[in-house]
């Protein structure tokens, strides 16, 4: 009989693989440096385990793709608090990755819990957990709230682009090093073995789950701690100039590039990227302020308002436009660099003739929108769309039919034994903001000579 697993990539697979191998499971390929998601484990050759982002893996458990799953506690309850009847088994806690969701704010607000329950202003509170800041805000009887979902660095939104933040962290010492004092902790997590109830309930899983035995906890160290996130109040705050110019630049691997272009523009930038992890690094522009975050989340973000000008891909910039149509976010400059395809992916086993004759068809992505205005304009007949957090390749073909997902090179497709079956436009990073912004005269200068300023960088390179 197959049991199928799903095993986290990301901040539990070290101490997931540590736990897996004092029990004996003799996996292949699960480290950091592995690329394959589909793994064999040589004690129980029957089976069938699978990678993906920590946050995939309660819903593909709790839909029954999954008997098991390894995961943090936080995404566990961020799903129920979305779903509160999911068919998900708390099996165990397994003790390593341990930290807590706080309901935070900067502590230049000095906020607490009783101000925030008197306030009549609307109380802006950004998460990558939305749901269970909704119930957070609902649960403190908050007279007026907002959520603005993120993909991450929920950290440095307060106080200038939400009023709260729920975010992880590892010790209230550590909230203090984002420049963020706790109003609460919410909830108190760890990694956690879950199940599907069904197969709970009608799979004999015995000897699996005796093989981790006195494994569970694990009996090996913690990570260490992550460094402090730079020195608190290193930039101005908002309100220290009203004509200042909000830019928002991306983390992760598109620094290098944007980096660069900053250097040809004449733009000085220090700390970015930053080796302690700080988001808010200091620029020679004046009267600009900046802040690192998820490009995912920026065009969102621009439209609320909370940043004049960012640097993301166009790509991000549809997702969201296909989502809210008259959105004010528009793209004011191509950048020209951080050129991908973003393309129909499916299994090599299969044609497209194969996969029109499926039905419900399964289609997996992080762009939910643009998948969602793919399968319309191609008639592609009854669909599913299946979000995702990342490593999307691990779902085909068992868990969806196609992709669609970003391909530079089409070499990851490839090796994944995946194809190329349509692109439906190329994405390059683009400089955004809003079309239709009315600023005062000082704010409008600015943002037209740093859009400038980039379009000459770029038409000189």
């Amino acid at each position: 009989m197959s049991i199928r697993i799903a095993l986290p990539k990301g901040r539990l697979l070290d101490e997931t693989a540590a736990l897996l191998h004092l029990a004996g499971w003799e996996l292949t390929d699960y480290h950091r440096e592995a690329r394959s998601y589909h793994l064999k484990s040589r004690r129980f050759p029957a089976l069938c385990l699978r990678v993906f982002h920590e946050k995939d893996i309660p819903i593909q458990v709790a839909v029954g793709n999954y008997d098991l799953g390894i995961c943090g506690l936080d995404w566990v309850e961020e799903l129920l608090a979305k779903y509160p009847t999911s068919a998900l088994v708390k099996v165990q806690d397994l003790g390593y990755n341990m930290g807590s969701l706080y309901a935070a704010a900067s502590k230049s607000a000095r906020m607490t819990m009783e101000g925030l329950r008197t306030e009549k202003s609307v109380i802006r509170l950004a998460s990558e957990y939305p749901y269970l800041a909704e119930s957070f805000a609902l649960g403190l009887r908050l007279r007026q709230f907002r959520i603005f979902p993120l993909w991450g660095a929920a950290e440095v939104y307060p106080p200038e682009s939400a009023d709260l933040t729920l975010v992880r962290a590892g010790t209230e010492a550590e909230l203090s090093s984002y420049d963020l004092a706790p109003i609460n902790k919410v909830l108190d997590f760890s990694a956690f073995l879950i199940a599907n109830q069904t197969s709970w309930e009608k799979k004999d899983m015995g000897e699996v789950l005796d093989s981790l035995g006195d494994k569970m906890p694990a009996r090996f160290p913690s990570p260490a701690k992550p460094a402090a996130l730079g020195t608190p109040g290193e930039q101005p705050r908002a309100g220290t100039d009203e004509d200042a110019v909000w830019l928002a630049l991306p983390d992760g691997h598109q620094q290098p590039p944007t980096l660069e272009l900053l250097r040809k523009a004449g733009i000085h930038i220090d700390d970015y990227p930053s080796p302690t992890g700080n988001r808010r690094p200091r620029v020679n522009l004046p009267g600009t302020l900046v802040k690192t975050v998820r490009p995912q989340d920026m065009p969102l973000q621009v439209a609320n308002g909370n940043f004049d000008l960012a640097i993301t891909g166009r790509d991000w910039l549809l997702e969201h436009l296909y989502q809210f149509p008259s959105s004010p976010a528009a793209e004011l400059a191509d950048l020209k660099f951080g050129k991908v395809k973003i393309a129909a992916v499916i299994s090599k086993e299969l044609s497209m003739a194969d996969v029109h004759s499926l039905a419900p068809l399964r289609i997996a992505s992080e762009y939910v929108n643009i998948a969602d205005k793919y399968a319309r304009d191609n008639h592609l007949g009854p669909y599913r769309i299946i979000p995702t957090w990342g490593a999307s390749e691990a779902f085909v073909p068992e868990d969806a039919d196609l992709l669609i997902e970003n391909a530079q090179t089409g070499r990851t497709i490839a090796r994944h034994n995946l194809k190329i079956t349509d692109v439906l436009f190329e994405s390059t990073a683009c400089l955004i903001g809003a079309k239709s912004g009315t600023y005062r005269p000082a704010k409008s200068r600015r943002i037209e000579n740093i859009v400038n300023t980039l379009r000459a960088a770029v038409e000189d390179a």
